[in-house]
């Protein structure tokens, strides 16, 4: 059976208080807002379908609906974002009205609404079961950095998706060409993400501490659409990823 493009997607945005290199930072303030408010505004901006944050603590899901968005709580010992949305879908959406699920990290305040609608639009292959990102990686000095995850996929026409055949913290692909950071944002079938959150942890997923590889590694298809690099903003991991967010908000207002 031919699957459908997905007409009835919802954004997750899954944030918890505890993080080892930045602890508290979905609360952390930037330009007088909390950074998780900042990424509510910008998830509904880009206007694909309702949008919910799926919480691990109270005072996450306070600050959100104080803002006047919705929250949901969820268990705090989930192991990752997509176990957590896994668990938010189910709770929100017993009845699966909703067939897609978008995935949206809590730490990017300053991203482009539209790089939302691009990722919800890799679904339009009936074969993709996953749709993410991806950027050129243009700084010599980040392309080393294994903070900075790669993607490996071959984009024929870099305006159209591309599946992808490998993701690592290693410079690869070898040889001359390109090479792309993946954007970790994730636009799930309903039914993949069912699937993937069932999956046991792969054996190169343990390996590279990437859990997109476990999805690889049982067949499921992941598609990669490029997108400026500038539409991600930065992402918060750390104290000077925070300072840098708060320092393009001042030079942007």
């Amino acid at each position: 059976m031919t699957r459908a493009v997905p007409e009835n997607p919802i954004i997750l945005i899954p944030a918890r208080l505890a993080a080892t290199r930045l602890p508290g930072k979905p609360l952390a303030q930037i330009a007088g807002m909390p950074m998780i408010v900042h990424v509510w505004r910008r998830a509904v901006a880009a206007e694909v379908g309702p949008v919910v944050v799926a919480c691990g603590d109270r005072a996450i899901a306070d600050a959100v609906e104080a803002a006047g968005g919705r929250a949901v709580m969820t268990g705090a010992g989930h192991p990752t974002g997509s176990d957590r949305i896994h668990e938010a879908i189910a709770r929100l959406d017993p009845g699966r009205t909703f067939d897609a699920v978008i995935n949206v990290q809590g730490d990017l305040p300053l991203l482009d609404p539209a790089a939302v609608r691009v990722a919800v639009a890799g679904l339009a292959d009936p074969e993709t079961d996953i749709a993410t990102l991806a950027a050129v990686i243009e700084d010599e000095a980040r392309l080393a950095e294994t903070s900075v995850n790669k993607v490996v996929a071959g984009f024929a026409d870099p305006t159209r998706p591309a599946r992808a055949l490998y993701f690592s913290k290693a410079v690869v692909p070898w040889g001359a060409g390109p090479h792309y950071e993946h954007i970790g944002l994730y636009a799930y079938r309903r039914d993949a993400l069912e699937r993937f959150v069932r999956l046991p942890r792969g054996v190169l997923e343990q390996r590279e501490r990437l859990e997109q590889l476990r999805a690889l590694e049982a067949g499921m298809r992941i598609s990669v659409s490029l997108i400026e690099a500038d539409r991600l903003g930065v992402q918060v991991d750390t104290p000077a990823d925070l300072e840098r967010a708060r320092l393009l908000f001042r030079q942007a207002h």
